[in-house]
């Protein structure tokens, strides 16, 4: 863990992966969409690696890997995730040890803060709200609330300038959080427990790593 301390005036987080553990919830959707379009499911493994960057690469990713689909058949098996997701998203996803207890700290500092996820608002909203984590968040930012998503800084820059601040501290569980906060100028955190598409999240560029989101805490200035 690092030992630098970040005097920043938001904090931004992440949702599936570093505040949720939305992925028993994703793996459902995801076979009971390959069920219904004639396909083999996914073990659960294989699914964690798809998260990370959107509903549309999570199903290409399904339809595709180690299989072929075209076009028409990615476009309409999204259809059918969105349809399946609504019904399952929030049913057996959990927070993070951790999580509620640092959301609490934070709030009890002042510092605003935004949940910015590439999960679309129609799917976001809901969990934040069964989960419990809403009322924490001034500002959510959608996967579809600007025409780009992260690994894109746009936003990161959106979200700071919604809440009023110059600087703030993104955490996150993926190259994609990470990527997004470089580009932005902004420090990055990532958690240990997350998804991070298959990669090995000590080999990400960060500024440290949290096996607990409390951890955080002392860095904060």
């Amino acid at each position: 863990m690092s030992a630098a301390r970040f005097a920043v005036e938001a904090v931004l987080f992440d949702l599936d992966g570093t505040l949720v553990d939305s992925l028993p919830d994703i793996h459902e959707t995801a076979n009971r969409m390959l069920a219904e379009l004639g396909r083999p499911p996914r073990d659960i493994d294989e699914i964690r690696r798809f998260v990370g960057r959107g509903i549309p690469t999570l199903v290409t990713r399904c339809m595709t890997v180690g299989t072929q689909a075209t076009d028409a058949e990615i476009e309409a098996a999204i259809a059918v995730f969105r349809r399946h997701y609504a019904v399952v998203n929030g049913v057996h996803s959990r927070v993070f040890p951790g999580v509620l207890d640092t959301l609490e700290a934070l709030r009890a500092r002042g510092l605003p803060l935004a949940c910015v996820t590439n999960k679309p608002e129609a799917f976001t909203l809901p969990l934040l709200e069964r989960t419990g984590l809403a009322p924490y968040f001034a500002l959510v930012v959608s996967g579809d609330t600007l025409p780009v998503k992260k690994p894109d800084p746009a936003m990161l820059h959106h979200a700071c300038e919604r809440l009023g601040v110059a600087s703030a501290l993104m955490i996150g569980d993926s190259a994609n959080d990470a990527l997004a906060a470089r580009a932005a100028g902004l420090p990055v955190l990532l958690v240990t427990y997350g998804y991070s598409e298959g990669m090995p999240v000590d080999t990400i560029e960060c500024d440290g790593l949290l096996s607990d989101a409390r951890e955080a805490l002392p860095l904060l200035a």
